[in-house]
């Protein structure tokens, strides 16, 4: 056997023994737990709260686990108990329990009191769920960052241009004095401050192209602060997260195995194909600050005043763009479709006074056209394969959003035409109430877009129960 045989021979068992182990310590729950889901299997979808369903084993589960590993011995019994954590876990147990209450609430006649805001209407799955949700982490969501690492490559981040989000959520932790705790007992989750594009930008070789870059850095971060404090290794990872918006986000997780596998990734590239976990990942809006200005970004023609039917300008990246410029790319007068956007034309003005805006993958499945329609007011045509989209455990993106599949690309007009004036105005209305959850505010403001990140990292980790 030769040598790279054998290393990938080890790799691979390695990488078992790995996973094993980590039924041991950490249990994900899953909603197919019980028909015994293997413990990091990709599901088919992402759980969600749906008004009127049953209650999702995801929560109802949890209630009953400590002393269920308390009955099968998978505490180890000659170590010492772990106080703290428990207590973080019992609080985690509680949060579980008053959620489960809410998604059974079918009356939805006792929303909690908010001076901010009351999710209602079909724009959620199960508003009254989400809100009481949303208040728990509020109260009691408490996230350690390290503070191994120095700046470009760590604790800072790109604030313009289509990364913006990565630079952003970075320097929002940074200065954060709500979720962030300085105490890591008593953290929910635990925080790998690194950017992907900073690393890329400061290290990668566009001749070279050695990619391993990343493996080191990673690595070696990983390796730092598991070596300084305990809690990566008695989780494995599992309650803690990093957050990327490059394309190679999801790569630089490749290299530590705990990482992939275990950990909690914030992606924007979230593709199922690509082994996007959406019961422990979750998915960002990819946001394109082209100057990173964050001010006057919404706003739109009413309803009434939409004269084109769809728009789309850009090149034909990847797969779906190509089939999709090929069928419409200026060949009729209601579907407004440009590889190049003529110099008469102005992008944003477009978006503004378009019924609906086409979103089609370019090279990755998420794409910044989506939080662009949002702003515009412009009711967003998705046309993805295999894309996981953000804050979808909450938002019902049928209610302000038309998903096309790629193989209904020529009948897109007709799709489009046959949605009656009724529903599109709802739709458009819709969009404007979501703004919200997509606006980036500097400093934070509730229920923006760096608070719904935060809420799709506070629902993993209450998918996840770890023991010492």
């Amino acid at each position: 056997m030769s040598r790279h045989h054998l290393r990938t021979a080890f790799q691979c068992t390695a990488l078992f023994l790995l996973i094993s182990s980590a039924a041991i310590i950490v249990s994900v729950i899953t909603s197919n737990a019980s028909n015994g889901l293997p413990l990091f299997s990709l599901p088919s979808s992402t759980w969600s709260w749906t008004a009127g369903a049953a209650i999702p084993a995801t929560l109802s589960s949890a209630l009953t686990f400590h002393q269920d590993v308390e009955k099968s011995g998978l505490r180890g019994r000659t170590k010492k108990r772990d106080e703290k954590l428990e207590k973080v876990e019992a609080g985690l147990a509680r949060a579980r329990a008053l959620i489960r209450e809410a998604m059974a609430d079918r009356s939805r006649s006792s929303p909690l009191k908010d001076p901010d805001f009351v999710p209602e209407g079909d724009l959620y799955t199960n508003p009254y769920a989400f809100h009481r949700s949303y208040q728990l982490m509020e109260r009691m969501f408490k996230i350690y960052v390290y503070e191994e690492g120095e700046p470009p490559i760590f604790h800072t981040g790109p604030c313009k241009d289509i990364y913006s989000m990565e630079g952003l959520f970075l320097n929002f932790m940074e200065s954060d004095t709500h979720f962030r705790t300085p105490d890591g007992d008593a953290a929910h989750v635990y925080y790998l401050p690194f950017s992907v594009v900073m690393i890329l930008d400061a290290l990668f070789d566009p001749v070279v192209r050695d990619k391993a870059v990343l493996e080191r850095t990673v690595g070696g971060y990983v390796r730092l602060v598991s070596g300084k404090y305990p809690f990566w290794n008695r989780s494995l990872g599992a309650d803690h997260f990093m957050l990327s918006c490059h394309d190679w986000g999801p790569r630089a997780t490749w290299y530590v195995p705990e990482l992939y596998f275990t950990s909690i990734r914030v992606l924007c590239n979230a593709n199922t194909s690509e082994h996007f976990n959406p019961r422990k990942d979750a998915s960002m809006p990819e946001i394109n600050l082209k100057t990173g200005e964050i001010r006057d970004l919404t706003g739109g023609q009413p309803a009434s005043n939409r004269t084109i039917l769809g728009f789309f300008a850009g090149r034909p990246n990847g797969k779906i763009r190509p089939a999709f410029l090929k069928h419409w790319e200026e060949k009729d007068d209601d579907l407004l479709v440009f590889e190049s956007l003529p110099e008469s034309f102005s992008y944003p003005e477009m978006m503004k006074k378009s019924k609906f805006c086409i979103c089609p993958s370019g090279w990755e499945v998420a794409s910044p056209r989506i939080v662009e329609a949002i702003y515009a007011e412009c009711v967003p045509v998705l046309i993805s394969q295999k894309y996981v989209l953000p804050f979808s455990d909450v938002l019902n993106w049928d209610s302000f959003s038309v998903q096309v599949p790629v193989d209904q690309i020529p009948n897109l007009k007709k799709i489009l035409l046959e949605i009656p004036a009724d529903r599109y105005c709802r739709m458009q209305e819709n969009v404007k109430k979501v703004q919200r959850h997509f606006l980036v505010n500097d400093p934070p403001k509730r229920y923006d877009v760096f608070h719904m990140i935060i809420h799709s990292i506070w629902l993993r980790r209450l998918n996840v129960l770890v023991y010492s």
